[in-house]
Formats: C-alpha cells, sequence, structure tokens
C-alpha cells in the first residue's frame, strides 16, 4: 500500500515540460516567449513558423500546474487574456483538447504544434523545449 501511495506521489509532482511537433527545431524558449505563445499574443515560434497552440480545460489539473509553474500566470488570468482577444476580433484562444493523449496526439500530427505534458507522459511522437 505505502509503495502504491509513494508512486501516486510521484508521479502528481513530476515536472511539466513543454512540448512540441517533431518537425520543430528542439531548443530552448525563454519563459517570455513561451507566455507571449500561449497568451496567444506572439503567433510564432522562435523559428518563424506558425504556432498551434494546445491547452487542456482550465480546471485540469495539469493545466493549472502548467500555467502557475511554467507562464507564472494563475489560469483565470490566463483565460482573460484569451477572451479579451476573442470579444476584441484581434486574436483567437488556443485549441482545447480533453485529455493528455488527445493532447500528445494533437501536437504530435500538427506542424507548428506546442503543448505540454508531464515529463513521463512524453514518448517519441513529440518533442521537448527547455524552457529558461
Amino acid at each position: 500500500m505505502l509503495l502504491l501511495w509513494c508512486s501516486q506521489a510521484t508521479y502528481a509532482h513530476e515536472s511539466v515540460v513543454l512540448i512540441a511537433n517533431p518537425s520543430t527545431q528542439p531548443g530552448n524558449m525563454t519563459r517570455e516567449t513561451v507566455r507571449a505563445i500561449f497568451a496567444m499574443r506572439q503567433r510564432t515560434l522562435p523559428d518563424g513558423e506558425a504556432a498551434h497552440v494546445f491547452v487542456l480545460p482550465d480546471k485540469h489539473p495539469l493545466h493549472e500546474r502548467f500555467t502557475k509553474e511554467i507562464l507564472g500566470v494563475y489560469p483565470h488570468q490566463l483565460r482573460l487574456s484569451w477572451d479579451r482577444l476573442v470579444f476584441s476580433g484581434t486574436g483567437q484562444a488556443p485549441n482545447q483538447v480533453k485529455s493528455i493523449e488527445e493532447m500528445r496526439q494533437r501536437v504530435a500530427n500538427t506542424p507548428g504544434g506546442l503543448g505540454y505534458l508531464e515529463k513521463g507522459a512524453v514518448d517519441d511522437s513529440v518533442s521537448v523545449f527547455a524552457v529558461e
């Protein structure tokens, strides 16, 4: 029982990583660049390729961790940013996926796809970007 609890606790605290379509040049991105892309203010990746952003629902635990740990904002702040763009007609919200598996598949199959996963959920179908 203790081993089961420990393995679940370890998985619950696993690192969140930024993932990209494998055709995207892997590398590093600054936190400011990642924040601008996920806030939908920057529409291209650092190499100039069009970014196609995928996110989980606002209340999903992984989305909450990603926004707080990687972007340094709360999920509701990110949602407000998207809503302003949509309602003003100057932009759009990112593509929302329903599950971690759908996140991996959509990023893997979309050129310029960008999303996030827990480190243990990453496989060869996606690339990982380091966030500086």
